[in-house]
């Protein structure tokens, strides 16, 4: 395969290209020109550049330099060191970080053993500094690949990143499997870079991910949760999804036997991305609670059927099934307990919607507007949800809803019973047996 650097670097001058400086955050300003002035080679690297000359709008700066790690902390008295695995300076500005990486060589060229360390083809530390010209092999994909040098304000090109962007092309620096192999994560990026930018992957950089999906069973869980959500809240899901499917990667993140989801499930969690990305597009916050509570429900259901068959009361089986999920869920990726826990009480709730009672009380609850959405997405599907689904339209409005008639069935099947006044000692008095409490599912 050709050496994928160019024989000579396409430079671009101010005249000729669309980058200007008004679109690049005051703070990635700062750190390029403070960089610049104390000699050292400064760029703007990376998804900003890319972005800009697509016409959308960065989510943040990154910046490449000449200056190493320790220099460019001694060059900026807000930089904080990070990472052990890459090395990396943190600039800050309030709540804004200016993230700077030292210009990578390769690991050949190591020093120090510690510097450069591989299992395999996978890199484990990659602290090998060099040349612009060395860093640009050591990326990803060649849309990533491009140079905004603020000493002269040219763009440069490496790796023919400029056609690829102008033919919408996502194709990948050097050889596709090696780069895959070097960090499984890139299969991930390839995916959200596609989806994000309406990229279409290239022949040889889309054939292995049909196939080295098995690679992310390597990657740190903690990794691979930031990467999903990456994946579906950042306003592309569905078609992240669409893709992840498409190349029988959804399973390595999440226990959806995906080469066997059924119409119903799927259209369950198609709506619930199209929900997130419309609320992304809207400004509106987004969590991955809900959508742990909608990717993990048929697993759930599926879970709880399968304790059911033990014999065990409904309670129990829902509880030793939510447990169960999220167990197998954190096997795959390490969600926080701040995301599982409301996920849990979304699932928990479901139930006690479809029952329809004691509204004053569950509208008032933390999660009943998460629950009441993803009621929403299951009646879509499930018309006998109906019913329940208008009762509390019907209470969010103020209006009044219909009694619970008492020939509708209850959440079990059966039908509600009315519940007698029990004759005796009022409730509360000294001495009353407590009543119970209501724990179901």
């Amino acid at each position: 395969m050709p050496d994928p650097v160019l024989d000579s670097a396409l430079i671009l001058p101010r005249s000729e290209h669309s980058i200007s400086r008004a679109n690049i955050s005051k703070s990635a300003l700062n750190v390029l020109y403070g960089l610049h002035k104390a000699g050292y080679e400064a760029c703007l690297v990376g998804g900003g550049v890319r972005d800009l000359l697509l016409g959308v709008t960065p989510k943040d700066f990154d910046i490449a330099t000449s200056a190493s790690p320790d220099q460019v902390r001694a060059t900026f008295r807000n930089c904080r060191l990070i990472g052990r695995r890459f090395r990396l300076a943190h600039v800050h500005y309030g709540p804004e970080i200016v993230e700077v990486a030292t210009y990578r060589a390769s690991h050949d060229k190591a020093e120090d053993e510690d510097d450069a360390r591989l299992d395999g083809d996978r890199i484990l530390r990659d602290n090998v500094y060099g040349t612009r010209e060395e860093d640009v092999i050591r990326r990803d994909f060649t849309v990533n690949a491009l140079y905004y040098r603020i000493e002269d304000f040219a763009l440069i090109d490496h790796v023919g990143a400029l056609e690829d962007i102008a033919l919408r092309r996502l194709r990948t620096i050097g050889d596709p499997e090696a780069r895959y192999r070097e960090d499984p994560v890139r299969m991930l990026r390839a995916v959200r870079l596609a989806a994000k930018l309406d990229l279409s992957i290239e022949l040889a950089t889309e054939a292995p991910l049909f196939e080295l999906g098995y690679l992310l069973e390597t990657v740190p869980q903690s990794r691979l949760f930031d990467e999903a959500v990456k994946l579906l809240l950042s306003g592309h899901g569905v078609r992240s999804y669409e893709l992840l499917l498409q190349y029988r990667l959804l399973d390595y993140l999440f226990p959806l036997e995906a080469t066997q989801i059924d119409p119903e499930r799927d259209r369950l969690i198609r709506a619930a991305l199209a929900n997130t990305d419309q609320r992304v597009a809207t400004g509106l916050p987004v969590t991955p609670s809900f959508l742990l509570a909608v990717l993990l429900w048929d697993p759930l259901q599926e879970a709880v059927a399968r304790q059911l068959v033990r014999g065990v009361s409904e309670h129990e089986a829902f509880f030793h099934a939510q447990e169960e999920v999220l167990r197998m869920q954190n096997d795959i990726l390490a969600v926080p307990k701040r995301f599982t826990l409301p996920a849990a009480e979304i699932w928990s709730l479901q139930s006690r919607l479809v029952r329809r009672r004691q509204p004053e009380r569950m509208l008032s609850h933390p999660r009943f507007r998460a629950a009441y959405d993803f009621l929403l997405l299951r009646a879509q599907g499930e018309p006998d949800l109906m019913p329940s689904l208008d009762f509390w339209t019907a209470h969010q409005s103020g209006a009044t809803p219909s009694p619970v008639n008492e020939a509708e069935t209850d959440a079990d099947g059966s039908a509600p019973r009315r519940r007698r006044r029990r004759r005796g000692r009022r409730r509360g008095a000294p001495g009353a047996t407590p009543p119970p409490t209501s724990v179901g599912p």
